[in-house]
């Protein structure tokens, strides 16, 4: 692909979760990009286990996805007749945040759900207050990446390459994205001329989800395998890598899909510059550093198999963390909708919070 950008196009063409008024479609995206199939769920088990089984994945997609399915668990309760619904959703509630514990949006999602219950009286039948507040978390990341996307493409001072790790466009958030979200903005913008994507093993989110986004909207991508990141910033053929975050602790270490530790380290002794794209949803002000955050381990068959086929040799296991952990003196700018956060730090990110506080 080449050519320059379009400055008539958003790039911006995936919906990764739909609510239907009666069910939530979800783009099943562990089979992309052999097929585009959308799932349709109708009950809060169903979520739970889509969330679990990454039909759907990426911290904001995971949050939107469990605000709707707050919204189905008490559409059946009201269907049931159960006269005091309200009360008796939690454990409805601690299914869908015990789906996959690292991504903080998924709590953050759940306990705004919580509020809105918890504002009800019992018995109440109405639950368009709920509806309405699942849409408004899906509305608001929207927005934020839109808001994101313009904070960091201002980084990108001057045009070049950039590189990216796991999936942070559209199919990980409610639409647009957040790493993904900077990278089309600086693309149409005329500020990048080509994105090279690990493939991001073991899921292959790189070169299953965000090459085959990037292809949608005609933004020039190259595939690389992870263990070439390092190579391709010793030849300074990037600039910047730009990535996501599952979880952003007080003094700003960041966890994130397994290997951005790895760029991280990498970014600096080529001096790279490494920059966190996030909502305020993802900060968690609660956790004082990455040492203290649960990180989500997986079945080693994900690493020893491709689609139900042997890799490894049969009889070896596999170590799997979904995610790890950046130290914050590794990351040069973290974005949040509220603006940027340069060297950042406990200080710098309560001051961003606040600003969007006001």
């Amino acid at each position: 692909m080449s050519g320059s950008p379009d400055q008539t196009r958003n790039y911006d063409s995936v919906r990764a979760v739909e609510w239907t008024g009666s069910s939530v479609k979800l783009l099943d995206q562990r089979i992309l990009p052999a097929k585009t199939e959308y799932l349709e769920l109708f009950n809060i088990k169903q979520l739970a286990d889509a969330i679990r089984d990454m039909v759907v994945r990426g911290a904001p997609a995971i949050g939107i996805t469990a605000a709707y399915g707050v919204v189905l668990g008490a559409m059946t309760r009201v269907e049931n007749n159960e006269l005091d619904w309200s009360h008796c959703m939690d454990a409805d509630l601690q299914l869908l945040v015990n789906a996959r514990p690292t991504a903080v949006n998924l709590a953050w999602a759940v306990e705004r759900m919580r509020r809105v219950i918890n504002e009800m009286t019992a018995g109440e039948k109405d639950i368009s207050r709920l509806l309405l507040e699942a849409e408004a978390i899906h509305q608001e990341d929207i927005q934020a990446n839109h808001s994101m996307a313009l904070f960091g493409a201002d980084l990108i001072q001057e045009k070049s390459s950039v590189l990216t790790h796991c999936n942070t466009g559209s199919l990980a958030t409610g639409g647009y994205g957040t790493a993904l979200g900077v990278i089309r903005k600086a693309y149409e913008l005329g500020r990048i001329d080509k994105v090279y994507a690990d493939e991001t093993r073991p899921w292959l989110q790189g070169s299953r989800l965000t090459a085959w986004e990037l292809v949608q909207d005609h933004i020039p991508v190259v595939l690389l395998a992870d263990g070439a990141a390092a190579y391709l910033m010793q030849k300074a053929m990037v600039k910047y890598v730009i990535v996501g975050a599952d979880r952003i602790t007080a003094n700003g270490d960041v966890a994130n899909k397994i290997g951005t530790y790895n760029l991280a380290v990498n970014a600096r002794q080529h001096n790279v510059k490494f920059i966190v794209v996030a909502p305020t949803s993802t900060l968690d002000m609660s956790i004082a550093s990455g040492q203290d955050i649960p990180i989500e381990m997986r079945q080693p068959q994900e690493v020893t198999e491709i689609q139900g086929h042997d890799i490894a040799a049969v009889g070896a296991d596999a170590w799997n963390p979904a995610f790890d952990i950046t130290p914050a003196v590794l990351i040069d700018y973290i974005v949040t909708e509220n603006g940027v956060v340069a060297q950042p730090n406990q200080d710098k990110l309560m001051a961003n919070l606040k600003n969007g506080a006001k």
